[in-house]
């Protein structure tokens, strides 16, 4: 006899763009159902309960209820703390968008708060889970281009966010720079010591006026020497660009654009090929899938988060030296 597969009874805190994507994901899954649907928002948490088959609550009711087997976090960032707190302290597992915190000192203080929490915690850097990024990091550690040597790192936003989620956001180096913060950390293996930070804003004054960026070049630094460059722009009029390269002693490895498809088009004059998708929810559909798969399998206990509390926390330092190298004109250590 095979020993039955246990359902995992999951509270979705947050009903927005990012909520319904991982709420498909959850419903569409054999090992998960949601449960509980929660947002303040009541008739958008009540559309999207309806659609999933689950019920619309309360934040409390979801920790107080102990049939609830883990928490996905996908509302505003102001209360992603707060939650991750009372979830773990409850003893369920927890999924968390980025970022913890836009507060270091807070994030340090969830961390140390939950640390002998038995429950794990894995913080929604999806692009991890992007399968030709996941196959990179594993050809790299395998050894396919020797000693890494040069990370680069693109990153460009097909247009800027409106200007009220640019007053929340924390800044483009918390919000936007900090996905590929994790991701240059990812491939480099290596902790870096040192971050050197330019940026300007050139596609809105109102932006400007924010103290906001939104064109950038970040340099960090290992104590080994290894040099990771993270390209950014919150402004690409072709679409999503979103591609990564590791340099080695013996070779290169590279991800490209994923166009909107294959097509080609091949005449006397040149060729033509499709552009890269619009944006995130597009490029990243099939990371989000597999994101949740892992997470899965941590609730089976088949292994730990592959991005815990403290890489959230290592690549919001990064992002706090970023901001300190843009004000100072200085090359700054990680703190």
């Amino acid at each position: 006899m095979t020993d039955e597969k246990k359902l995992y009874s999951i509270a979705l805190l947050g009903a927005g763009r990012i909520g319904k994507v991982h709420a498909v994901n959850i419903h569409q899954h054999p090992a998960t159902t949601i449960r509980y649907v929660v947002d303040p928002y009541e008739q958008g948490a009540k559309e999207l309960a309806e659609q999933v088959g689950a019920s619309v609550a309360t934040p409390d009711e979801v920790f107080k209820d102990e049939s609830i087997d883990a928490v996905v976090i996908c509302s505003a960032t102001s209360t992603h703390a707060d939650f991750i707190e009372q979830a773990l302290l409850a003893g369920k597992a927890v999924f968390c968008e980025k970022p913890i915190d836009l507060s270091i000192e807070r994030v340090n203080a969830v961390l140390e708060k939950t640390r002998d929490c038995d429950a794990p915690l894995l913080v929604g850097f999806n692009r991890r889970f992007d399968p030709a990024v996941s196959t990179m990091q594993a050809r790299v550690r395998a050894g396919d281009i020797g000693d890494v040597e040069l990370v680069t790192v693109i990153s460009k936003d097909p247009e800027p966010p409106p200007m009220e989620y640019v007053k929340v956001s924390g800044g483009m180096f918390r919000d936007m720079t900090v996905h590929d913060f994790d991701m240059a950390r990812f491939m480099l293996a290596e902790e870096p010591v040192s971050v050197t930070a330019t940026g300007s804003a050139l596609t809105s004054k109102a932006l400007a006026d924010e103290g906001d960026i939104d064109t950038a070049v970040v340099t960090l630094q290992c104590a080994s020497g290894k040099i990771a460059v993270i390209t950014n722009s919150r402004r690409a009029s072709f679409g999503y660009d979103q591609r990564v390269e590791v340099h080695g002693s013996l070779g290169t490895l590279r991800t490209e654009n994923v166009p909107v498809s294959t097509l080609v088009l091949e005449r006397a004059e040149g060729v033509r090929r499709e552009a890269p998708v619009h944006f995130f929810i597009e490029r990243y559909m099939e990371a989000y899938r597999h994101e949740w798969q892992h997470f899965v399998d941590v609730l089976d206990g088949t292994c730990e988060p592959s991005c815990s509390g403290s890489d959230g926390q290592r690549a919001l330092l990064l992002a706090e030296a970023a901001i300190e190298s843009l004000a100072t004109g200085q090359k700054v250590d990680v703190k």
